[in-house]
């Protein structure tokens, strides 16, 4: 059983290794070696009811297409159907999800929209941000509107939808090629949002060449500077890379020093410094775990170029 994850469930023998992942009432099922993932699959049958569906294509709401090179997992399907379902002959593709001058705020003035309808919408598309970071800001942003939705929030979820549109088929691919090394991304605007002023954490994780996490979540303290935003963004990062470390452990897979690369050399120094000044008292003691597990070894922070950072999760 996964030590993190016990869904999941691992076999080693002669050297090769079955895994089993339970999801409910389905098992997936595979391993490096074909004859002893066929054994499973007997024994299983012989023990209980159940009914063997070939190589894995579809699980809920994901579609997978698996070749020599690597594997390819998309919501197509999905993405279609709920364009059958709100198109209501008003969208028209759009190359972009959202203007990068959209600011969206409470607009207390607007005209007010019909409040399920307007859910129904925001949930679809978060069901399919599992495959489509692209749309994970502005979905996330639009969310935020969800208790009193008003005509400007509705254009900016259909501006989303006329994007779907335009990018239908879009999805992620595991390379089989990919080299399996660990590494996170992390960034922050500052008081982006116009609600609270509170600033959004973007970040993401590569295993090898393959995008396997990612997230864009408003920070829940208000920030006084660019530096202790980018700060609070890298602690977050730095959690979800040790959980991936402690799940990839199953895997027989370790770490050391991870990358988490960081485009501010202030909030590096932050982090390396373990001396508290004015500027650094006041930041929450639990986003401090962050130095302490670089005193630690476990990650490695390094300062990369803005135009090469998480944009896409703190901006539209």
């Amino acid at each position: 059983m996964g030590s993190v994850d016990k869904t999941l469930f691992l076999l080693s023998r002669g050297g090769d290794t079955l895994l089993v992942q339970i999801n409910v009432d389905d098992i997936i099922f595979g391993g490096s070696s074909h004859t002893l993932v066929s054994k499973f699959a007997e024994q299983m049958s012989s023990e209980f009811e159940m009914s063997l569906m070939g190589e894995l294509q579809f699980f809920p709401g994901l579609q997978i297409k698996q070749g020599p090179e690597g594997t390819f997992v998309h919501q197509a399907k999905y993405t279609k159907d709920i364009l059958r379902k709100f198109d209501k002959g008003d969208l028209n593709p759009m190359a972009t999800p959202m203007s990068t001058q959209t600011a969206l705020d409470a607009d207390e003035e607007g005209e007010v929209v019909d409040q399920r309808e307007y859910r129904g919408m925001i949930g679809s598309l978060l069901y399919l941000t599992a495959t489509r970071l692209d749309i994970q800001f502005a979905v996330c942003l639009c969310a935020r509107f969800q208790a009193s939705p008003k005509l400007s929030h509705r254009q900016a979820v259909k501006r989303i939808f006329r994007y779907l549109k335009y990018t239908p088929e879009l999805g992620l691919w595991f390379s089989s090629a990919s080299l399996l090394s660990l590494r996170g991304y992390s960034d922050a605007d500052f008081a982006g949002c116009r609600l609270e002023q509170k600033s959004t954490s973007g970040t993401c994780q590569f295993l090898g060449s393959s995008l396997v996490s990612w997230s864009s979540r408003k920070q829940s303290s208000v920030a006084t500077s660019t530096t202790e935003a980018e700060y609070i963004a890298a602690a977050s990062c730095c959690s979800q890379l040790l959980w991936m470390k402690s799940t990839l452990s199953d895997f027989g897979l370790s770490f050391r020093k991870i990358p988490l690369l960081v485009d501010s050399s202030s909030a590096i120094s932050v982090a390396k410094n373990p001396v508290l000044h004015s500027r650094t008292k006041h930041i929450d003691v639990r986003f401090h775990f962050l130095r302490d597990h670089y005193e630690k070894g476990d990650i490695d922070l390094i300062h990369v170029e803005t135009e090469n950072q998480a944009d896409i999760f703190t901006n539209p």
